[in-house]
């Protein structure tokens, strides 16, 4: 299929610039927002940056204030992370590994961000065949997508760890707790 041709076409060469390519200049909410559309591989509308979303990633502490009205390199490299992290995982987790390391050079966080990336999207592209068929696209779709299940809830589990958290689905409520305490 032509389709799946050009998807490993774009999966093994598309990426997003690196921090020397990034702009220079700072930028305008809606420039930013521009600019964004074009960091990252998206499949849908549902995949571009808003400005309100900006707004909240500030807000929620995942990204960095504005310089006045402007967006730096640095904002930049934010959110090219939080966007490719969002995708898959909570806004709250995609904002943890991109602020993990607070302190550390946001250039070296963005590297290391991108040869991830890179080598993920190799992967994934060395998957799809050349040419198959209908049958064997659905088998392909499935397993990719349960990988990406099971890589999720992996990832979930270590950053509960990281933020020293017991599990989510664990937890039960103080009700919960009186009842079994009184049932001992």
């Amino acid at each position: 299929m032509e389709e799946i041709r050009e998807l490993k076409e774009r999966l093994g060469s598309e990426r997003p610039a690196d921090w020397d390519s990034l702009p220079d200049l700072n930028l305008y909410m809606d420039q930013v927002v521009g600019y964004m559309a074009r960091q990252l591989i998206g499949c849908s509308a549902e995949d571009k940056l808003t400005s309100a979303m900006v707004n909240n990633y500030i807000k929620d502490g995942h990204l960095p204030r504005a310089e006045g009205k402007r967006y730096s390199k640095t904002h930049l490299a934010y959110l090219t992370q939080m966007c490719a992290l969002k995708a898959v995982l909570p806004v709250r987790d995609a904002g943890f590994l991109v602020n993990r390391g607070e302190g550390t050079d946001v250039e070296a966080r963005y590297g290391e961000f991108l040869e991830g990336l890179d080598a993920a999207l190799n992967a994934t592209a060395q998957r799809l065949p050349a040419d198959c068929g209908e049958e064997e696209l659905s088998a392909l779709a499935l397993d990719l997508a349960l990988r990406s299940y099971a890589h999720k809830l992996a990832c979930q589990r270590i950053i509960q760890l990281l933020q020293g958290e017991e599990p989510r689905e664990g937890k039960k409520s103080k009700k919960e707790r009186k009842e079994v305490k009184h049932h001992e």
